[in-house]
């Protein structure tokens, strides 16, 4: 979206100064992204009176309602509608006319590809390659929110990873909605693992990252052809959500803890290195005391690198919403700081390993008088340096480990 508005001549500043026009992308993950979104929306009304305000994504989706009670808010645009947003914006100023304009994703069948390319940063890009979810998990609002499952066409996907390569980026992040399903709504057969390998060719492209990818996509053969890949990051982020069967069966997720131990062991043993990451929810409805334990007692075992943990947060229009034994939030908060602090725990120790040890970073950013920069299994290690490193990578030495990072030296 600002590249839109600075193709067109509009200046991007700084979300706390005082703007002519405010865009709110909202989210609605959880009560507390809504509650986040209508706060930031009244707070640019404190900045500028006079501006302009847009509230669009995924809460204005769903609850666009509730957003038009909201008297501060001029417009209001879906997912769909982001792609014009410049030229919705203009017809406003033109009419002062308040408008809410949301288009049915259930309805939307193709991927809309905008055909530019983002960058994240100087030195990594996210590369969305497709939209929507049907898996229907039932705390979930975000198949209602982005619709059914939209693949990017592989070819418009491989052409802005070139455009990218040629501009000097190294590393690029394979994102979307439910990345396991891309390629499912192609007429012919045609699967990430085949994305990948087609990416992997790519020259200038020094790192591939996988986003966040359902645990079930990762089997025998899905394996046997990645490690193939040598850009391949090892670096996997399984959304987990619970370590207990039954909750896991309350929540629709469609695999067990034994499969899930199962794909596990064979992301360890054909990985060097390979770190684990994982989501993790607390408070489900029904969650008894004896299945947070199974949960602890599951995660203890599998020692994830970094588990993020969120309490449940009932979304309207989702079974779990409307199930009986509703969690009291005291008892989630406790489970969370449980959970938190095993994560950390175990963050520490992994990164305690790397003491003593070379290793390969990509530096992004200074901060501080510290480079930042992250190894290809996502270990984030500060370098203090005068020399310009940014987006070199480069052989370190770790020195020292805390919680969330490690301190390296050349």
């Amino acid at each position: 979206m600002a590249q839109k508005f600075i193709k067109k001549g509009y200046e991007v500043i700084d979300s706390t100064k005082k703007a002519d026009i405010y865009i709110i992308n909202t989210c609605t993950v959880t009560n507390m992204s809504d509650r986040k979104s209508r706060q930031m929306i009244r707070k640019t009304k404190e900045l500028n009176p006079n501006a302009i305000i847009v509230a669009c994504g995924c809460y204005a989706q769903v609850a666009k309602e509730e957003l038009e009670k909201i008297e501060d808010i001029d417009l209001i645009l879906g997912n769909n509608e982001k792609n014009d947003i410049v030229q919705f914006i203009e017809n406003y100023i033109k009419t002062s006319k308040k408008e809410s304009k949301i288009h049915d994703l259930m309805l939307q069948k193709d991927f809309v590809d905008l055909g530019e390319v983002t960058y994240t940063s100087k030195t990594r890009a996210v590369i969305k390659i497709q939209d929507g979810c049907d898996r229907f998990c039932s705390y979930c609002i975000i198949p209602y929110a982005r619709g059914r499952v939209r693949s990017r066409k592989p070819e418009n996907i491989k052409s802005e990873i070139s455009k990218i390569a040629k501009e000097g980026i190294k590393e690029i992040v394979i994102t979307g909605i439910h990345i396991a399903s891309y390629g499912k709504d192609f007429k012919e057969e045609y699967k990430l693992i085949d994305l990948l390998e087609e990416i992997n060719k790519i020259e200038g492209i020094k790192r591939i990252r996988l986003g966040s990818i359902e645990p079930l996509l990762i089997t025998q053969e899905f394996v046997n052809r990645l490690k193939k890949l040598e850009k391949i990051c090892p670096h996997f982020h399984l959304s987990l959500q619970s370590g207990c069967d039954d909750t896991l069966k309350r929540m629709n997720r469609r695999y067990t803890t034994n499969q899930f131990i199962e794909i596990v062991e064979l992301l360890r043993k054909n990985f060097e290195d390979v770190i684990l990451t994982t989501d993790i929810i607390v408070g489900f409805p029904g969650e008894t005391e004896d299945e947070f334990n199974k949960t602890y007692k599951f995660l203890e075992k599998i020692k994830f690198y970094k588990m993020h943990i969120f309490k449940y947060s009932p979304r309207k229009g989702t079974k779990a919403s409307i199930m009986p034994n509703q969690i009291d939030g005291s008892k989630k908060e406790e489970r969370s700081q449980k959970l938190i602090e095993l994560s950390n725990k175990n963050q520490k120790e992994y990164n305690e390993k790397y003491i003593g040890k070379q290793i390969e970073v990509l530096f992004e950013e200074k901060k501080e008088g510290y480079y930042h920069g992250h190894t290809k299994n996502y270990l984030l290690a500060y370098l203090k340096t005068d020399q310009n490193i940014e987006n070199k990578i480069l052989k370190v030495k770790c020195k020292k480990a805390e919680i969330d990072h490690i301190i390296v030296e050349n």
